[in-house]
């Protein structure tokens, strides 16, 4: 069924993309490369916005609570929030701007705002400590930043050293009144082009420093349009079985949207296709249970966990989620086995699977229903119509079919680098254009992608990055830890837990809850490890002198099962 269906969504592409189609491709070249690119994509971001918002008008667009925009509202807002940015604040074309809150309608309308300003979107991590958003804002250059209450007191205690503009959730007219032109107030926009600085997100590197990952706005429209040619392609193949949606698209926006997943497949995705979006300020899965119901939610996306807990939730039969068709999983991976488990539990809607990183705008591949029952362990194929993928060895030569290596992704949609960080965008971004992702994978006969390990030192818990490096140096910090090492083992629920197994100091009488006592604070609550193991030897190591991580976890996972939170 695999290799028919591969066939029919070939086709329907090939005619989205044609020449004089809605999707065509040209090639063009970026940094002397050819690469393919839709041709009819807005320039940059404000003409995007633009377009869409009166193509789909009084289309209902954002949905926070009570407060229900259209399209047409949306961006009427968004353009008096950019004059207020350039006449009261000052805000020049390119400056970075960081945004610090928590998902609303007006998040979404700031990000909209600074983008329209001229000025670059710095989306700073809102789970973050005070601390760790100030080191993000600095690295980032950020001239200002937009905060709600909560982030912008963590920020002031943190001693931040830029201004910052704290603004409100719910109604826009007084959530936003800190950065709102007065009425009649005009001023001109700045002239942009697709080579521009559009964004920056942050990523949690290997070395346990973040790193700012910033895109050009070609390339964050170029990755919502790839995205919009999918969710197109699928549409015309579900009318063709008679499976087609009958109502306005609707999608639930549950992920953050400082995370590139929310922020491009979610949110600028639903411009291009007059989606409705509705929005969480948290996780809770009977609260999203009832908003699939109460707004006839058709496509839902979220890390492995939300869907998996609303499959298995014992007041799942309490709520009608029979419009949603879509269940999508993204940011991490999800384990084979709850592919089936969602599809007995929810047989009106099929489970799916999406495959990108920051650094790709989201953009990597898809496994796509009948496709992914069929294929569980497998993140899918290249994503169309835009993707090229290839498998790498420590050479960098490409390897055959069926061989293990680094996985690359070359698009347009690839960021432009590392902010101020030439040796790592040297690292990651290959002069041909393929970055490389630090996943080690292989493509089996059909072009589809395997994920089998990571060469980074990275745990993913539900969606979130944790660098094993960071938090080893957060127990080091402790006088009297002589050795600490930091891993993930396995979750049903999050996919991974940090875990920490640490050898201390001769003569110290440090325990395990000392030691997590001293940790909490120094570091996002997400990252904390939820067990310590103490060693009363020195940790066992490689010939390299590194720890060895593979013998811990090799020794610790067996006692997993006791250990684990709830066990």
């Amino acid at each position: 069924m695999a290799g028919e269906l591969d066939l029919q969504l070939n086709a329907i592409m090939a005619g989205l993309t044609a020449p004089g189609a809605p999707f065509e491709t040209v090639m063009v070249e970026r940094g002397g490369v050819a690469m393919p690119a839709i041709r009819n994509a807005p320039p940059h971001l404000p003409a995007l916005f633009a377009h869409f918002c009166a193509q789909h008008g009084q289309a209902e667009f954002l949905v926070d609570g009570e407060l229900r925009l259209s399209f047409a509202a949306t961006h009427v807002l968004a353009v008096r929030a950019a004059r207020g940015l350039i006449a009261r604040h000052g805000v020049k074309h390119g400056d970075h701007i960081g945004i610090a809150a928590r998902n609303s309608a007006n998040w979404i309308i700031a990000y909209m705002a600074v983008l329209m300003a001229g000025g670059c979107a710095t989306l700073i991590n809102g789970w973050w400590t005070g601390g760790e958003m100030a080191e993000a804002i600095a690295l980032g250059e950020c001239t200002m930043v937009l905060a709600d209450s909560q982030r912008a007191d963590r920020l002031t205690e943190a001693g931040v050293a830029v201004p910052v503009v704290c603004f409100d959730h719910g109604d826009p007219a007084t959530g936003l009144a800190a950065i709102m032109a007065d009425e009649g107030v005009a001023v001109p926009f700045p002239e942009l082009s697709g080579e521009d600085r559009a964004t920056i997100l942050f990523t949690s590197g290997s070395t346990g420093q973040s790193k700012a990952a910033l895109s050009q706005h070609r390339s964050v429209v170029q990755a919502a349009m790839n995205y919009a040619a999918q969710s197109l392609m699928a549409l015309h193949y579900l009318t063709s079985i008679g499976e087609g949606p009958k109502d306005q698209p609707s999608t639930l926006l549950n992920l953050p949207l400082f995370h590139v997943t929310a922020e491009v497949p979610v949110l600028l995705q639903s411009f291009i296709i007059g989606r409705k979006t509705v929005l969480m300020a948290k996780w809770d899965a009977i609260e999203a249970m009832r908003l699939i119901e109460a707004e006839r939610i058709n496509y839902f996306v979220g890390v492995p966990l939300m869907s998996y807990e609303i499959a298995t939730h014992p007041d799942r039969s309490g709520f009608d989620l029979s419009s949603c068709r879509t269940f999508v999983a993204g940011g991490a991976p999800r384990p084979a086995d709850h592919v089936e488990v969602i599809r007995k539990a929810l047989p009106h809607g099929y489970p799916m699977l999406g495959y990108g990183l920051t650094e790709t705008n989201g953009v990597g591949c898809v496994n796509f229903n009948q496709n992914y029952l069929a294929k569980p362990e497998s993140t899918g194929f290249a994503s169309l119509p835009l993707v090229e993928l290839a498998i790498l060895g420590t050479d960098g030569a490409s390897l055959p079919q069926g061989a293990v290596g680094e996985v690359a992704i070359r698009s347009i949609a690839n960021f432009s680098g590392y902010f101020r960080n030439a040796e790592a965008t040297a690292a990651a971004l290959r002069p041909d254009g393929f970055f490389l992702t630090g996943d080690l994978g292989y493509l089996d006969d059909a072009g589809y992608l395997f994920v089998v390990d990571r060469k980074k030192d990275i745990i993913i818990r539900g969606g979130e990055n944790i660098s094993c490096i960071e938090v080893e140096q957060a127990l080091y910090a402790h006088p009297d830890v002589a050795e600490a090492s930091v891993f993930g083992l396995p979750d049903e629920r999050f996919g991974e837990l940090p875990v920490a197994v640490w050898h201390r100091r001769e003569g110290a009488v440090l325990d395990d809850a000392a030691l997590a006592a001293f940790v909490t604070g120094r570091i996002a609550p997400f990252k904390l490890p939820v067990h310590y193991w103490r060693e009363d030897s020195p940790l066992p190591r490689l010939g390299t002198e590194k720890v060895d991580k593979r013998a811990l976890k090799a020794r610790y996972s067996p006692l997993w099962e006791s250990a684990r939170p709830g066990a």
